[in-house]
């Protein structure tokens, strides 16, 4: 049995399985924080996404006194759309994704971003995917991680296996897109896999 084990602070059961597929080569259990969805929402309002990683990891790890949490934030930068959706990737579909309060689905956000692709020449469709991890423990920051992707956006979903935009990022260094890797491949070569790797090496060590 894992002798570690750390809490995340998600709804996103794709995150949860993104996550405890890298951590368990550590010995390392990952889990939801207990009773998540009934704790009061964190408004996701910061200007960049370690802002927001830190303020939901303080936020939601006083809930669980003496519990190591670690909340995610992450999104889509493409380079022809002024680095949107940013910040705002799960609430791009909405009207106006900066002022929405609850995110957009999937399906909604593709289509938008299919749509504004669609204008960008094939090649100017450079983007990142980007993920800052915060580490907390009764509303105090112990750390932060960052890690990226840098891929082509396509106007064509390939692959079932991710969330979010993964079926529209494809990843040249292996010539698949996100939503055609394996468990082990996305947490090799991942945003979220690079800085849960750094976070993982940190809290092995601790």
């Amino acid at each position: 049995m894992p002798s570690k084990h750390v809490l995340v602070a998600t709804s996103n059961p794709g995150k949860i399985r993104d996550l405890a597929g890298a951590a368990s080569h550590f010995g390392i259990e990952v889990a939801q924080i207990p009773n998540f969805a009934s704790l009061p929402l964190v408004v996701e309002d910061g200007q960049t996404f370690e802002a927001n990683a830190r303020k939901k990891a303080e936020e939601y790890s006083r809930y669980v006194p003496g519990e190591i949490v670690i909340a995610d934030d992450s999104g889509l930068e493409v380079d022809a759309l002024g680095g949107a959706p940013g910040v705002h990737s799960a609430r791009y579909a909405a009207d106006e994704p900066h002022l929405a309060d609850a995110n957009t689905d999937d399906e909604a956000n593709n289509a938008k971003l299919i749509r504004e692709i669609k204008r960008v020449p094939s090649e100017k469709r450079g983007g990142r995917f980007v993920c800052w991890i915060a580490a907390a423990c009764d509303g105090k920051i112990l750390a932060v991680f960052e890690g990226s992707a840098e891929g082509v956006i396509q106007e064509t979903p390939i692959g079932s296996n991710g969330f979010g935009y993964d079926p529209l990022f494809f990843f040249p260094q292996i010539n698949k897109t996100f939503a055609e890797l394996t468990a082990a491949e996305k947490a090799h070569y991942s945003h979220r896999g690079e800085a849960f790797r750094k976070f993982l090496d940190w809290y092995s060590r601790g």
